[in-house]
């Protein structure tokens, strides 16, 4: 028998109550808040138009013994367990919720502006570092975009600045309005001049060239010009290749926003969380685990959002979070992953909502 099935469906509309209400506020939830709210919930399905609060704190104890509700402490009311959250997100993502989702203001109004939010936007890298920022502002969790990206972005200008001996800062913009800003070590010291005439051929050779095919044409310069003409080319060779790494046109790229949203979260307050959470932001910081993560259960075929609660079986730093996400359809052959991680205690609607109307439409939008 599914889980559902276990509780009746007076016992669903008290729990799905409980925990939108427990979203809301991060507090316990009260027989007596869910007996003043419940009433039309119930009069909509049919199943009366008010219960009591003993009634309800009856069927509460009837959902804790079910293991779907928890109580902190003694006096205090009752906090949905992660099972009651699958639970709840099964709802959502069921037939009745899906219809639930798919309509009304709140979504159109979801849509419009994330449609807003992407308006001016071009290129894939472009779109994924807007992505992130979007879903970080939506969910209130971290936003997450990652994507093998063909290297279809050209050259805009570069700039080169002298910050110290042997270090040098590097700005490369490119047609698509990415910013790509890189702190260069070099073996030998290069002079402010130098690194003006350096950025002055670049700007002026390869304004609206490929961002790979630069290094190329460098390269083929370097080999067939005369020997005064090659040491300014070595110059150019040596800051292009710090500033636009060897195939850095065809990589993985990874953006990550919202992480002082995890920071800020109030269920994560106690010192063996907040020491739980460092874990959590060195794994998000090493971008690679994070792929790996997202490799693990995204898979690019599937067509829906997934919602996956035990990240801790690939990431023990990632107990007791959650990840929403969904494969991106990009123009070509260009696959990527948008998604969410955040605490259970997340607005799963809208998340949803955007999760997956983003991974619809990233083509189009593209």
């Amino acid at each position: 028998m599914a889980e559902a099935e276990r509780i009746s469906a007076r016992q669903r509309a008290i729990l799905t109550a409980i925990v939108e209400n427990y979203i809301e506020t991060g507090e316990p939830v009260g027989s007596g808040t869910i007996a003043g709210t419940i009433a039309r919930v119930l009069a909509g399905g049919g199943m009366g138009s008010s219960l009591s609060s003993a009634t309800v704190r009856n069927e509460m104890a009837e959902l804790a013994n079910e293991g779907l509700l928890e109580q902190p402490h003694t006096s205090a009311g009752r906090v949905p367990t992660a099972r009651a959250f699958r639970m709840y997100v099964d709802q959502l993502t069921g037939a009745a919720g899906r219809a639930r989702i798919a309509g009304g203001e709140q979504r159109l109004y979801l849509e419009s502006q994330i449609d807003s939010s992407f308006a001016g936007v071009a290129g894939p890298l472009a779109m994924l570092e807007r992505t992130s920022h979007v879903l970080a502002t939506v969910s209130s969790g971290v936003g997450v975009a990652v994507a093998m990206v063909a290297g279809g972005d050209t050259l805009e200008h570069v700039h080169f600045s002298r910050l110290a001996k042997g270090r040098v800062l590097a700005v490369v913009v490119t047609n698509s309005g990415l910013v790509r800003d890189r702190m260069l070590a070099l073996d030998v010291d290069v002079t402010a001049r130098e690194l003006e005439a350096a950025a002055n051929f670049l700007n002026e050779h390869f304004r609206g060239w490929n961002m790979e095919r630069v290094r190329a044409e460098i390269g083929r310069l370097v080999e067939r010009e005369r020997a005064e003409y090659h040491l300014m080319l070595s110059r150019v060779e040596t800051l292009w290749a710090g500033a636009v790494p060897e195939g850095s046109a065809r990589v993985r790229s990874v953006y990550v926003e919202g992480v002082a949203n995890l920071l800020g979260n109030r269920t994560l307050g106690s010192a063996e969380d907040m020491a739980r959470l460092r874990e959590v932001l060195a794994a998000l910081e090493a971008k690679q685990r994070l792929v790996e993560l997202l490799d693990a259960y995204i898979d690019a075929k599937q067509e829906s959002v997934r919602v996956i609660f035990d990240l801790e079986e690939h990431a023990p730093e990632m107990a007791g979070l959650v990840l929403i996400a969904a494969p991106a359809r990009m123009a070509g052959d260009g696959r990527g992953t948008v998604g969410v991680i955040g605490p259970k205690r997340m607005q799963y609607e809208n998340t949803l909502n955007a999760v997956g109307y983003i991974a619809q439409v990233f083509e189009r939008m593209l």
